[in-house]
């Protein structure tokens, strides 16, 4: 019988939009800065530990919206294009956008617990669209051969660059690895595992390559990335 590729979504949106948010909330920063000679969005939204401590907790997620140059930008929205197209596909419209926000949380948390700098960038979400493309690869191995092998090998040789890469001064690199942590924390737990299931039709039966995983294993990651790198959050705050 033949096989066919089953999915959620066929289409991107969520990665189109979060594209021209991102997109234009930078188009903001930069006409703040014309008009009002200081970047207000930045002011009002980057990670700054202090202000998180004080109560400002939109800074641990508003953060993955803003960018501080041309080349910071277009780097991040070139990876946002190329990963995640796909991975929506996979994961269909509403696990994806959870997955982009609970990896930019955690990666604003780790870089408040261990980088005392000011931070800023969707890189904390992407890299955790970089782990769960891993995963992926991985958890479902047995249907794509050497395909996989040669997809997890180029993933990490990509993550492995950028952490290095990360090591020059101005980068959040703890904020990249947290959001590497939850990205993989989350895909593990509720990424797509796919499963064959026949399917018989009085015209052509086949066999229906699918996502086996079940909703309640979904809200289950959920549930354990916010709980745990809230707790992560907590303590910081507490400790400061």
């Amino acid at each position: 019988m033949p096989v066919r590729l089953q999915f959620a979504a066929d289409k991107s949106p969520v990665t189109y939009a979060l594209l021209g948010m991102n997109v234009v909330i930078y188009l903001a920063q930069l006409s703040s800065l014309y008009l009002l000679g200081f970047d207000l969005p930045a002011e009002l939204g980057l990670k700054v530990n202090e202000l998180i401590a004080q109560g400002q907790l939109w800074r641990l997620f508003t953060p993955m919206f803003l960018h501080g140059s041309i080349i910071h930008i277009g780097f991040n929205m070139y990876a946002l294009y190329v990963i995640g197209r796909g991975l929506e596909r996979t994961y269909g419209h509403g696990r994806f956008l959870t997955l982009y926000t609970l990896s930019g949380f955690a990666g604003n948390v780790v870089s408040m617990l261990f980088s005392p700098n000011p931070s800023l960038g969707s890189s904390t979400a992407i890299f955790g669209l970089l782990a769960a493309e891993g995963i992926f690869f991985f958890q479902n191995r047995k249907f794509y051969g050497d395909s996989a092998q040669k997809a997890l090998v180029n993933i990490v040789s990509i993550a492995l660059v950028n952490f290095i890469i990360g090591l020059s001064p101005g980068i959040d690199n703890w904020g990249h690895l947290g959001g590497f942590l939850g990205g993989l924390l989350f895909a593990w737990l509720g990424g797509p595992l796919l499963q064959v299931t026949p399917v018989y039709e009085e015209i052509s039966p086949y066999l229906r390559l699918a996502d086996a995983r079940q909703f309640q294993q979904v809200v289950l990651a959920v549930f354990v990335v916010v709980v745990m790198f809230t707790i992560a959050a907590a303590g910081g705050i507490y400790i400061r």
